[in-house]
Formats: structure tokens, C-alpha cells, sequence
């Protein structure tokens, strides 16, 4: 009986989360990414404004990446969080990052465990990259970023509704 009830529920559950990321016959719309990156430009420091919750940044409040050009080509990634509070301990990790979209840079895989890699979809994109949203194909996963700790009101209202209309439920977003 218990199995029963528990099927019943998983199967609600999957049929809810798949109706906010469906729109055309029960399947969901490819994820859109912005025209063009211009990497050169989105180098340099970010914060993290938000984000989805992530078994990987449990507990990371006051999230930064710093990203550079590499060399060979591909971009250095060098997270840094402190542990529980702003003034926990600091925690950093250092992976690599490479676009797998030439036409546009959007599409990114990035990589902090060999042979380990996911996607970084860079989704939104302020024009003059004052801020960015980076999201996963699947929708599991979704960072916003911006140059300065903080982002006013009118802006964050404008990056939630785009969030909508590619599927996300902005109410998932934690605080980064």
C-alpha cells in the first residue's frame, strides 16, 4: 500500500514540475541562450545574486567567481564562498571552463573534477555584462551573477520574467 501511495505521489510530483517547463505538447522548449559572448569581456569577478539550491554550494553564502583567459584557450574558474555566514570560513575551488559553441559562446561546459563536466549556459546577458544568468539545459541548475553584490529591484523583476518564460520557477531562488 505504502509503494502505491508513494508512486501516486512521485508521479504527481514529476507531472507538476513537468508542466512548468513545458509549452508546446507536453514537451519541454529547448532552452535559449543569448546571440553572442564576448569571453574577453565577461572575464573578471561576479557575484552571486542566487540561485537554485545545489548539493554542491550546501551552505556557500556569499559566492564570487573570478574567470580568466587560460593560455590554451579556455577559461580559469576560481569559486570562492564562505561557509554558513559572510564572515564563515572561506572555502575555493579552482576548475576550467570551454565553449562548445564557437558561433556564440554561450554554451560552456565547465569542469572543477576530471572527467566531470556540466553545462553552463549563459541565458541572460546585460549588454554592457553587468550581469548574467547561467542555466543548464534541464533546468536543474541556475546562477544569477552581476558585477556588483547586489542588484536593484526593477532589474531582478525584468531577469525573473525572462526566467519564466524559459521554464524556471523564480520562487526556487535562494539567495547566493
Amino acid at each position: 500500500m505504502h509503494k502505491i501511495i508513494l508512486c501516486i505521489l512521485l508521479a504527481g510530483g514529476v507531472s507538476l514540475c513537468a508542466c512548468s517547463t513545458t509549452k508546446e505538447n507536453g514537451v519541454m522548449k529547448p532552452l535559449e541562450v543569448v546571440p553572442s559572448v564576448d569571453l574577453g569581456k565577461y572575464m573578471g569577478m561576479w557575484y552571486e545574486i542566487g540561485r537554485y539550491p545545489n548539493r554542491f554550494q550546501e551552505g556557500c553564502v556569499a559566492t564570487q567567481a573570478m574567470y580568466s583567459l587560460r593560455p590554451d584557450g579556455k577559461v580559469k574558474v576560481l569559486n570562492s564562498c564562505r561557509e554558513g555566514s559572510p564572515d564563515g570560513k572561506q572555502k575555493t575551488i579552482e576548475g576550467k571552463a570551454w565553449s562548445v559553441d564557437p558561433v556564440t559562446n554561450a554554451r560552456l561546459k565547465v569542469q572543477f573534477f576530471w572527467p566531470f563536466s556540466g553545462d553552463y549556459w549563459i541565458i541572460q546577458l546585460d549588454k554592457n555584462y553587468q550581469y548574467a544568468v547561467v542555466g543548464h539545459p534541464k533546468r536543474t541548475y541556475l546562477w544569477i551573477l552581476s558585477r556588483t553584490p547586489a542588484l536593484d529591484q526593477a532589474t531582478t523583476s525584468a531577469i525573473e520574467q525572462k526566467l519564466i518564460e524559459q521554464g524556471y520557477d523564480p520562487s526556487r531562488i535562494i539567495n547566493g
